[in-house]
Parts: C-alpha cells; structure tokens; sequence
C-alpha cells in the first residue's frame, strides 16, 4: 500500500471539504491523514461538529467573544472566537 505525499494529502483534504455533504466516517478519515501529515485544517473546522463528527447546522447564537453553533444531531455547543 503506498502512503500520499503531503502534497497529495493536502489537495484531497481540500477536495474533500468542497463537497456539499459528508459523513462521519469519511471525516474522520480526512482529520486523521490531516493528523498524519501534520496538516492545519484551519477555516475547516468550522464546518463540522467537535463530538459526533457530522456536518454542523443548527441553531447560532453570537456573544461578545464568540460564535456559538449547536449542533442539531447532538445538541453539542461548538464554539469559535471571533476576532476581538
């Protein structure tokens, strides 16, 4: 079995979050070659739960400090600082 480059490993962590849907299994697949590969996934944190690994939606309540999403699968508060 041949192992990706980190190159090779970075363009198919970023076709994989130009996907419209995803599911959890795939997930974790990409955050542990991004984890192999010591790759930042950055902005793309964003976009997913940090508990149950699915595509995050939900209900947004924005604070002073922070912008918080619960998640509408497991009712988890993800929480993202906003530039102060």
């Amino acid at each position: 079995m041949k192992f990706p480059s980190k190159t090779e490993a970075k363009t198919e962590i970023y076709s994989f979050f130009q996907k419209q849907s995803f599911n959890s299994d795939e997930l974790k697949k990409i955050k542990r070659l991004a984890m192999k590969y010591n790759i930042k996934l950055g902005p793309y944190k964003k976009s997913f739960c940090k508990k149950c690994m699915t595509q995050l939606r939900g209900q947004i309540r924005i604070d002073k400090h922070y912008k918080m999403v619960v998640c509408a699968n497991c009712g988890y508060q993800n929480k993202v600082i906003i530039n102060r």
